[in-house]
Protein backbone atom coordinates (compact mmCIF):
# COMPACT_ATOMS: atom_id res chain seq x y z
CA UNK A 1 0.00 0.00 0.00
CA UNK A 2 3.05 2.52 0.36
CA UNK A 3 4.28 1.80 -2.46
CA UNK A 4 1.32 3.17 -4.19
CA UNK A 5 1.34 6.22 -2.85
CA UNK A 6 5.23 6.74 -3.63
CA UNK A 7 4.42 6.00 -7.46
CA UNK A 8 1.36 8.37 -7.49
CA UNK A 9 4.02 11.41 -5.06
CA UNK A 10 6.87 9.80 -8.45
CA UNK A 11 3.85 10.31 -11.24
CA UNK A 12 2.21 13.75 -9.61
CA UNK A 13 5.46 15.51 -9.31
CA UNK A 14 6.27 15.90 -12.95
CA UNK A 15 2.78 15.85 -13.90
CA UNK A 16 1.05 18.18 -10.89
CA UNK A 17 3.54 20.63 -12.25
CA UNK A 18 2.97 20.54 -16.07
CA UNK A 19 -1.16 20.85 -15.16
CA UNK A 20 -0.58 23.75 -12.71
CA UNK A 21 1.79 25.58 -15.46
CA UNK A 22 -0.56 24.50 -17.97
CA UNK A 23 -3.53 25.82 -16.23
CA UNK A 24 -1.79 29.23 -15.29
CA UNK A 25 -0.96 29.90 -18.28
CA UNK A 26 -4.74 29.54 -19.26
CA UNK A 27 -5.81 31.99 -16.85
CA UNK A 28 -3.52 34.28 -17.81
CA UNK A 29 -4.42 34.09 -21.71
CA UNK A 30 -7.93 34.58 -20.40
CA UNK A 31 -7.31 37.59 -18.06
CA UNK A 32 -5.16 39.37 -20.96
CA UNK A 33 -8.42 38.68 -23.12
CA UNK A 34 -10.66 40.03 -20.48
CA UNK A 35 -8.58 42.95 -19.93
CA UNK A 36 -7.94 43.96 -23.49
CA UNK A 37 -11.79 43.54 -24.12
CA UNK A 38 -12.65 46.02 -21.30
CA UNK A 39 -9.80 48.38 -22.46
CA UNK A 40 -11.06 48.06 -26.28
CA UNK A 41 -14.96 48.88 -24.64
CA UNK A 42 -13.42 51.46 -22.40
CA UNK A 43 -12.64 53.36 -25.76
CA UNK A 44 -15.92 52.67 -27.89
CA UNK A 45 -17.90 55.59 -28.56
CA UNK A 46 -20.53 53.56 -28.04
CA UNK A 47 -20.87 54.49 -24.05
CA UNK A 48 -20.91 58.09 -24.27
CA UNK A 49 -23.48 57.92 -27.63
CA UNK A 50 -25.86 55.87 -25.39
CA UNK A 51 -25.01 58.35 -22.05
CA UNK A 52 -25.81 61.16 -24.61
CA UNK A 53 -29.56 59.74 -25.90
CA UNK A 54 -29.93 59.19 -22.26
CA UNK A 55 -29.87 62.73 -21.10
CA UNK A 56 -32.07 63.67 -24.74
CA UNK A 57 -34.95 61.17 -23.39
CA UNK A 58 -34.75 62.48 -20.41
CA UNK A 59 -35.02 65.78 -21.17
CA UNK A 60 -37.78 64.96 -23.83
CA UNK A 61 -39.76 63.24 -21.45
CA UNK A 62 -39.31 66.26 -18.58
CA UNK A 63 -40.65 68.40 -20.83
CA UNK A 64 -43.67 66.22 -22.16
CA UNK A 65 -44.93 65.80 -18.09
CA UNK A 66 -44.03 69.24 -16.96
CA UNK A 67 -44.86 71.80 -20.11
CA UNK A 68 -45.20 74.98 -17.50
CA UNK A 69 -41.85 74.23 -17.21
CA UNK A 70 -41.60 74.96 -20.91
CA UNK A 71 -43.34 77.96 -21.04
CA UNK A 72 -41.89 79.43 -17.28
CA UNK A 73 -38.25 79.22 -19.31
CA UNK A 74 -39.55 80.43 -22.52
CA UNK A 75 -40.76 83.62 -20.79
CA UNK A 76 -37.52 84.07 -18.76
CA UNK A 77 -35.76 83.99 -21.32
Amino acid sequence: MNNQYTRREVFCRNTCHELKRFWEREIGKQTYYRESEEYRLGRSALRKLREEWRQRLETKLRLRNNPDETEKRANVG
